[in-house]
């Protein structure tokens, strides 16, 4: 017997795996267009991969939106 009481657990609102996929495809994504020569349209696929990275999140106001593009 342990006088330690249980711990408290809850699921995390997004599990790793979703969290990389989503990585992921900005990856591809951004590397598709610059097959096909959308330059500009690639760039700001990486804005999003690489705010992915950092820890962020998918934005959810026009505001937050612009800052993660950069507009």
């Amino acid at each position: 017997m342990s006088n330690q009481r249980r711990g408290n657990w809850k699921p995390a609102s997004m599990s790793q795996g979703d969290n990389m996929r989503t990585v992921t495809f900005f990856k591809y994504a951004k590397k598709m267009l610059e097959q096909y020569g959308h330059e500009d349209a690639a760039f700001y696929f990486e804005q999003v991969e690489e705010h992915l990275r950092k820890g962020g999140t998918l934005p959810n106001t026009d505001k937050e939106i612009g800052r993660v593009l950069g507009v």
